[in-house]
């Protein structure tokens, strides 16, 4: 198992870089439909992305271990909203891994009579859970951060000598709510940036999840967005991957 487990992270950076290709013809091939390109080099940039999607399985045969490895390690957390989000979202990317690689093998002539329609939307479907789960997690772990730096902010800041007016007081004037929400607005999205400024590996993964959901989102029909925005979408991600993998300081941990 354990054998396995490092061949699969070994092909993962080259995945990753295949993946980036991929989208890139995806792309590609919009963008030179869309400029009124010769049938004949479309053809050749969709049979290029078909042969990039099959070698990307290929690769990835081994990675459903992978992730129930992972979750293996995360329903040991302490932190139950974490060990929840990750530990089912390592299992649904174990599913998709799974959906796959019967994929791969239905393409590759080993399963016959094989319904790829049916299992690529079964493999989607996992692969959008895992990210909405994925999301959460960033949601989470960002209120949190939010909440610290509130927090040292109080107690850093000198109380004010002077009373404070409240909402509810009936010599308070009608239009100062409007003031409040907005200043209260403000005050969060300066901590939402600060948080995210300072955490660069949450900023990365939130950043890479966000555009990775319109991907199922698109290819099951939930949120139909077309091939160039998905394109764009999956190239982005792709580079953000592979940015983790070049410093592995950037990858969110746990």
């Amino acid at each position: 198992m354990d054998s396995w487990v490092r061949f699969a992270a070994q092909s993962q950076a080259k995945e990753r870089v295949i993946r980036a290709a991929q989208y890139a013809c995806t792309l590609l091939g919009y963008t030179l439909r869309k400029g009124g390109a010769a049938s004949e080099l479309h053809k050749t940039i969709s049979q290029l992305e078909a042969h990039m999607s099959l070698t990307r399985k290929l690769l990835r045969l081994g990675n459903s271990m992978e992730a129930l490895e992972a979750a293996k390690r995360a329903i040991h957390l302490s932190d139950s909203v974490l060990r929840l989000c990750l530990t089912i979202s390592h299992l649904n990317r174990a599913m998709y891994f799974a959906c796959d690689n019967v994929l791969w093998a239905g393409k590759a002539g080993l399963i016959s009579k094989l319904d790829q329609h049916k299992w690529s939307q079964r493999s989607f479907r996992y692969y959008l859970f895992a990210l909405i789960l994925n999301l959460t997690r960033d949601v989470y772990e960002i209120r949190l951060l939010m909440e610290c730096e509130a927090r040292y902010r109080a107690a850093k800041s000198p109380p004010s000598p002077y009373p404070s007016t409240t909402l509810s007081s009936p010599t308070a004037p009608a239009d100062v709510a409007l003031p409040f929400i907005s200043v209260r607005v403000r005050r969060q999205l300066h901590l939402l940036v600060t948080v995210l400024y300072s955490n660069p590996p949450l900023l990365l993964d939130l950043l890479k999840n966000s555009c990775d959901i319109f991907i199922p989102l698109d290819r099951l029909g939930m949120y139909p967005t077309g091939p160039g925005f998905v394109g764009a979408c999956g190239l982005a991600s792709s580079v953000l991957s592979i940015l983790t993998m070049i410093h592995p300081w950037l990858k969110l941990k746990p």
